[in-house]
């Protein structure tokens, strides 16, 4: 299996479990908080990390308590980092409202040092990314960065996976670059303009996605499962439950980094979109993001 690179950033999630969101104004009393690793792109080098990839994550850090987080985080899970610290800066941190009774989230990230990840960065990590087999990237650092390492990993014949989350308008050329795009129902909406509310809207989305270059395009669809449609194929992935949902805050980089992993083992699409969904159906099964990411075994065992 060639190794994955994962561009992205890492931030420190702090969630507050609460009946509900507060008015501008209000106090409430909540019922619960944990302090934790979150970032999309850390959170999915993680996933794809104790799903059995072998991972290189880039970003930038602070010098601080976070940044130390973030690397023991990294350890664990078996993650490389791809480092540089930004002492001028502070890593970042995310505010994560859990509603208690759905476990449905609300976050406002604020993304510090990872702000300031530049296309220079990523070329400095080019004779890294033309070596692996999978590129990932998200939205969540500035988009010319993603964009450079999208040109980088195609260039080179690099299997090429874009998140667009946080939604944000992308032009034609980039997503030209995505031999996968993995939004989920409301960046999909966002990119193409189109409601995504079932199966069958994902997929006329995903159509007016493939006319602007993507080679393949899965919709995230949370209990709906997942869309794929490549131009001649058509997917409709369940999602498949692993217990009482508990926490839906990193099912999407569940999803993504158990994607990534299999595509790096050259599974078969219907197989990989399995793999993902499994590794998402665990995560959501556990509070937190980096923390709730399965092991390869308990994905195995699922499967």
């Amino acid at each position: 299996m060639k190794y994955i690179v994962n561009l992205g950033i890492f931030v420190a999630d702090a969630a507050f479990r609460a009946a509900r969101l507060p008015r501008m104004g209000e106090t409430l009393l909540g019922q619960g908080f944990a302090l934790g690793p979150g970032g999309k792109g850390s959170n999915q080098s993680v996933a794809s990390a104790m799903a059995g990839g072998k991972v290189h994550f880039i970003t930038r850090l602070g010098d601080d308590d976070f940044a130390a987080m973030a690397r023991g985080i990294w350890a664990k899970a078996g993650v490389v980092p791809e480092v540089t610290v930004d002492r001028d800066s502070f890593t970042g941190a995310a505010m994560i409202f859990l509603e208690d009774a759905t476990g449905n989230n609300a976050i406002i990230v604020t993304p510090g040092a990872a702000s300031r990840i530049t296309p220079e960065d990523v070329e400095a990590r080019k004779d890294l990314i033309q070596a692996a087999g999978i590129f990932l990237t998200q939205l969540e650092q500035p988009v010319p960065a993603a964009h450079r390492g999208l040109e980088i990993a195609r260039a080179a014949g690099v299997t090429t996976i874009l998140n667009p989350a946080p939604a944000a308008p992308l032009p034609d050329a980039m997503l030209a670059l995505c031999d996968y795009l993995t939004p989920n129902e409301s960046e999909a909406e966002a990119l193409t303009g189109l409601p995504v509310t079932s199966p069958e809207q994902a997929k006329t989305a995903a159509e007016a996605l493939r006319a602007k270059g993507v080679g393949a395009v899965v919709i995230t669809l949370g209990g709906q499962g997942a869309l794929y449609h490549d131009g001649t194929t058509t997917i409709h992935a369940p999602i498949v439950s692993a217990g009482k949902v508990v926490d839906t805050t990193g099912a999407g980089d569940a999803f993504n980094g158990g994607f990534a992993v299999a595509l790096a083992e050259g599974m078969p699409i219907e197989q990989a979109l399995r793999f993902a969904s499994v590794t998402a159906g665990i995560s959501v099964t556990r509070p937190g993001t980096a923390g709730s990411m399965p092991t390869r075994a308990e994905i195995m065992a699922r499967l």
